[in-house]
């Protein structure tokens, strides 16, 4: 789906025109800065007017901080610019209690060192003194429990976290790509599996029920010299494309080409129909009205641009989507911010730019996108991480038929397993 349709569809305002409905899965400020400090306007607690008068009844007693294995379905290698990613992250959960006994789990922001400090500052406080539903977390220096104090609200609420944002009890759907494709065929690096492995994997991905596969392309950027990198980037493409021509196909670059580079790429590859090119090279403005153009003479005015995943320039991606020089923003979930986020996609609708924050590392993030998503739509996908675990439930957050359904449990759905 191009911008232009996207956009016209998210204008009609409802989940059921924006995508069919999901049968349950198997699993600031003025101007154009990054940062509004202007609260937004059309959301009225949730919908909830009591919510503030609920929240202030809860106290902030105590912390707890978890560390989670995550296991990914397969090792994970490597991509354009980093070695092999492994076989899943070790991540830091935080837990806030309250004198009620109310719980509110989420990945930690920041050190957890920081953290400490400023629970000792936050203890003994009300709910509503660091959360209001309509906001998100209230103050920068709160930051660091943004997920945590998301998650507590919608399980004092008894609301899922979309239905806390926007009121709306049935979330907006978005499809959901396997983030998960990269240079497989490299691996072992003493026995290489060759190029079967990918489609092996593609297979393992397709069966779990995503619709959309990003491959990671810019072997030449690193390990291969760009002849070859280049014309293995152009075979794997082809060949996930031949044998799964039901799925739409996203290719990331991470950042290892340059315009003519890519475009001889996609001269290798002009049959094939690509979903959105991502990271193609580090965003700046004439290389990016120079691919805009090229696309737009080569029949592919409809495939997305998107950017601001890596060390970002806030600002020029922003001016970017202005431009209409790119398309949907990627700035990563955890590193920008729920509340961040929740401040920016009304200024991205604003100008006619989507969103699909940056979720690579787990599918807690892809779940916490998920939710965000379900609320404000503007999402044409999310990137998505199979992960499991046996030290936390991840919830019944659910991958059908290439759409992600948030979970409808209050707070993130999310619970701590020992």
């Amino acid at each position: 789906m191009n911008r232009r349709n996207f956009l016209k569809l998210a204008a009609a305002g409802s989940a059921a025109t924006l995508f069919p409905p999901m049968l349950s899965g198997a699993s600031g400020d003025a101007g154009d800065g990054l940062l509004p400090s202007a609260l937004p306007k059309d959301k009225d607690n949730g919908g909830d007017s009591a919510a503030p008068d609920e929240l202030a009844r809860h106290r902030i007693k105590s912390i707890k901080f978890a560390p989670v294995q995550l296991r990914y379905p397969r090792l994970v290698g490597k991509n354009s610019r980093l070695g092999v990613h492994g076989t899943g992250p070790r991540m830091l959960f935080c837990v806030l209690a309250t004198d009620t006994g109310a719980e509110g789990l989420g990945l930690l922001r920041g050190r957890r060192e920081a953290a400490q400090k400023v629970f000792e500052s936050i203890k003994g406080k009300t709910v509503a003194d660091l959360f209001l539903p309509a906001v998100g977390t209230l103050g920068e220096q709160h930051d660091c429990f943004d997920f945590c104090l998301h998650d507590l609200a919608g399980v004092i609420l008894n609301k899922p976290v979309y239905e806390l944002i926007s009121g709306n009890k049935n979330p907006i759907l978005a499809k959901c790509y396997s983030g998960m494709i990269y240079f497989d065929e490299m691996e072992p690096e003493n026995n290489p599996a060759g190029l079967g492995k990918v489609l092996e994997n593609c297979q393992y991905d397709y069966d779990y029920g995503y619709r959309q596969l990003k491959i990671k392309i810019g072997r030449g950027g690193k390990w291969m010299s760009k002849t070859e990198g280049l014309k293995t980037d152009i075979e794997v493409t082809r060949m996930i494309h031949e044998r799964f021509p039901d799925c739409e196909l996203l290719v990331d670059g991470n950042d290892a080409f340059t315009v003519d580079y890519l475009i001889s790429y996609l001269r290798g590859i002009e049959d094939v129909p690509l979903y959105w090119i991502e990271e193609p090279f580090r965003e700046t403005r004439p290389d990016y009205q120079a691919l805009k153009q090229w696309l737009a003479a080569n029949s592919r005015r409809n495939t997305l641009l998107a950017d601001g995943e890596a060390d970002p320039d806030y600002e020029l991606v922003f001016a970017l989507g202005k431009e209409q020089l790119l398309d949907v923003h990627l700035a990563d979930i955890q590193g920008y911010g729920f509340t961040n986020w929740r401040k920016l996609m009304p200024r991205l609708k604003s100008i006619g730019m989507m969103a699909s924050p940056h979720a690579w590392g787990s599918a807690v993030k892809s779940f916490y996108v998920a939710h965000l998503a379900g609320a404000c739509g503007n999402t044409p996908t999310i990137e998505g991480v199979t992960c499991f675990s046996d030290e936390i439930d991840l919830g019944a957050c659910a991958l059908k038929r290439g759409q992600l359904r948030p979970s409808a449990a209050p707070g993130f759905g999310m619970k701590l397993l020992k």
